[in-house]
């Protein structure tokens, strides 16, 4: 069992996906909080220009966030307020549609004993294997199955990985995003993607411990919610789409570039 508190984010309407949650981590022997997660969709009209810049979405993002990405993002940011108020040096966050590898147990405890040459450690990458930029041992083990018997590797992508499935967070680095996230103006994962603009050490845990539950693209998930308001996008909207990418791309090829050169 980790030394740092596990918590599952889950709505209070999806108690069948807080039961496959609770059963994959019972499973395994790790000990959680249930954290009720903010529903967006029920963010009253005056109170979300607190929580939302529409105004610089527009400048900073692909397309509006939805009220379900609105809603994700200050789920998580509840939960790092949370951990900062604590006494663990950091705590474990997991969205409730995952399902769990039988290495968690293990990667969990290493990553409470490991050093502080990371803020955030990502358990699930939605995106193809991709360029290492730095690895090192985090669990030692003989080769085998899908990591448990095996050992697992600690490693900084060149790109961070999409989604916040599941991921390990240290106590100072919850506070300081917590401190400056509101308001919103992209999804969670899009702005920790943009590490250099929030000045975040991101790794992540190969081979990972956590993959998508059976849940996780089921009706009513951010996925579905987006694809049935998404429409048919014209010129303007292709034209941002092109825009977000480029300074992206820019972005990230450029201040991998300076961490090399130093």
């Amino acid at each position: 069992m980790t030394g740092w508190p596990v918590y599952v984010i889950n709505m209070d309407e999806n108690p069948d996906r807080m039961a496959r949650a609770r059963a994959e981590l019972d499973r395994l022997g790790i000990a959680f909080t249930r954290f009720s997660a903010v529903n967006g969709r029920a963010i009253p009209e005056d109170e979300l220009p607190r929580v939302y810049d529409a105004d610089a979405n527009a400048r900073r993002f692909r397309h509006p966030m939805i009220g379900a990405e609105i809603g994700c993002y200050l789920s998580h940011v509840a939960l790092w307020e949370r951990i900062a108020a604590g006494d663990a040096p950091g705590g474990i966050v997991l969205e409730d549609d995952f399902a769990a590898r039988d290495s968690l147990p293990a990667v969990l405890d290493a990553l409470a004993r490991d050093g502080d040459a990371w803020d955030i450690v990502k358990l699930f990458s939605l995106d193809k294997p991709q360029r290492l930029l730095d690895r090192r041992p985090l669990v030692v083990g003989a080769a085998g199955g899908d990591g448990a018997a095996g050992g697992a590797e600690i490693v900084i992508p060149y790109k961070v990985p999409t989604t916040m499935l599941g991921y390990a967070i240290r106590k100072d680095t919850a506070a300081r995003l917590a401190a400056g996230a509101l308001p919103v103006s992209r999804p969670v994962d899009e702005d920790h993607k943009h590490f250099w603009e929030l000045g975040l050490r991101i790794a992540s845990v190969l081979p990972p411990p956590l993959q998508f539950g059976e849940t996780s693209f089921e009706e009513g998930s951010i996925q579905k919610t987006r694809r049935r308001s998404r429409g048919v996008a014209g010129l303007a909207q292709a034209g941002r789409n092109l825009r977000y990418r480029l300074r992206y791309v820019a972005g990230l090829h450029w201040h991998r570039l300076v961490r090399r050169a130093r």
